[in-house]
């Protein structure tokens, strides 16, 4: 786990993966010998705390690189990450816990699900779920 602080100066821990956090304990070593700002986990060429328009432009520059259709930005990541987990668990109440929401509702706007996704669960779950040998979700009844 990692210890962050977020908006308000209030720490929290947030799990990772132990790759994830070998690379952070990595860079940490050697963010010591540029950093001017020891608070700052990501730093400039000259040592000093990167701005959140630096962030943008960073990722925005790497998604083009990386011949992605769409610019990737940090909401962005923020968003898939929470769509993903939702999908994969859904656990509503662990994504609010791991985005470090103190509301639900907040968390519920990162984490609309798409309406291909909805099909498919209430296809599963309703016992009348097809009409006339077609399901809802477009495909027809096996």
């Amino acid at each position: 786990e990692a210890h962050v602080l977020r908006k308000g100066s209030k720490r929290r821990s947030v799990p990772g993966g132990s790759k994830a956090l070998g690379a952070l304990r990595a860079w940490l070593l050697l963010r010591e010998a540029w950093a001017k700002d020891d608070a700052a986990l990501f730093i400039n060429q000259r040592g000093t705390r990167l701005t959140p328009q630096h962030i943008r432009v960073r990722l925005k520059q790497r998604s083009l690189q990386a011949g992605l259709a769409t610019p990737v930005h940090p909401h962005m990541l923020r968003h898939s990450f929470a769509s993903h987990v939702l999908q994969s668990s859904g656990d509503l109440r662990a994504v609010q816990e791991l985005l470090g929401h103190a509301n639900i509702t907040t968390t519920q706007i990162y984490t609309r699900l798409d309406f291909q996704h909805l099909a498919k669960v209430y296809d599963a779950a309703h016992p009348r779920a097809t009409v006339a040998g077609i399901k809802s979700a477009g495909k027809a009844k096996d």
